[in-house]
């Protein structure tokens, strides 16, 4: 029986599959990496959108008005007010509410903040917005400024926000509690409508509703 080596074409051959198949392999590997990254990527900013809508939700249930203050402090309004402003797709709004949460058992802070969510330019990406919120624990004459302000969403599209007159039993596109038409009252539910782009440029839209238990102004 003889016995024969390959030859110098056969081994070259068998390298150039071998490197072929090593490559097919690792494009696999890199393609499913990719995949996965951009999976990842996808899902934190889809989490953080639905995130930032469960407290919203939760802060605006616990909105209110309150006509216990100091009229010598406060001579032209009271402190506590609701301030949705119609932005088209990006709208802004401003409430008091009573889910301020404490850090330190010291502070002299209480359950009460007015909270305002903005959507404005991403200062860490260029051509990018996100919507920012802004806490101010202490009520006080300037409710537009102060407080801790700190990006809650990235990638933003869209903000919109919508609230059920229950009187004319629709939705109004904005509402102010020191206007003409909602004076010392707040809706008794409100839509938000939260856009964000996913990894691919496309839009995907998330939506909740919160409701507003205490919609008059409070006497205490």
């Amino acid at each position: 029986m003889s016995r024969r080596g390959f030859t110098l074409i056969e081994v070259m051959i068998a390298v150039a599959i071998t490197a072929v198949i090593g490559v097919m392999i690792m494009g696999a590997f890199q393609r499913t990496y990719a995949t996965k990254e951009l999976t990842e990527a996808q899902e934190e900013r889809f989490g953080s959108a639905r995130v930032t809508l469960t407290r919203l939700a939760r802060e605006l249930s616990e909105a209110f008005l309150s006509d216990h203050y100091d009229l010598t402090r406060f001579p032209r309004e009271r402190p506590t007010l609701f301030r949705g402003k119609d932005g088209g797709a990006q709208d802004d709004l401003l409430f008091a509410t009573m889910s301020h949460e404490r850090l330190s058992r010291d502070v002299k802070e209480s359950d009460q903040a007015v909270v305002e969510y903005t959507v404005e330019p991403d200062p860490d990406r260029q051509g990018e917005s996100a919507l920012f919120r802004r806490e101010k624990a202490r009520l006080d004459e300037e409710p537009d400024r102060g407080g801790e302000k700190a990006v809650v969403c990235e990638h933003v599209s869209t903000f919109d926000v919508q609230y059920w007159d229950w009187k004319k039993q629709e939705w109004a596109r904005e509402w102010l509690s020191n206007g003409l038409e909602h004076t010392n009252i707040l809706p008794t539910r409100v839509k938000i409508r939260l856009g964000v782009k996913g990894t691919d440029g496309k839009e995907q839209l998330f939506e909740t509703q919160a409701r507003i238990a205490m919609i008059r102004p409070l006497g205490f």
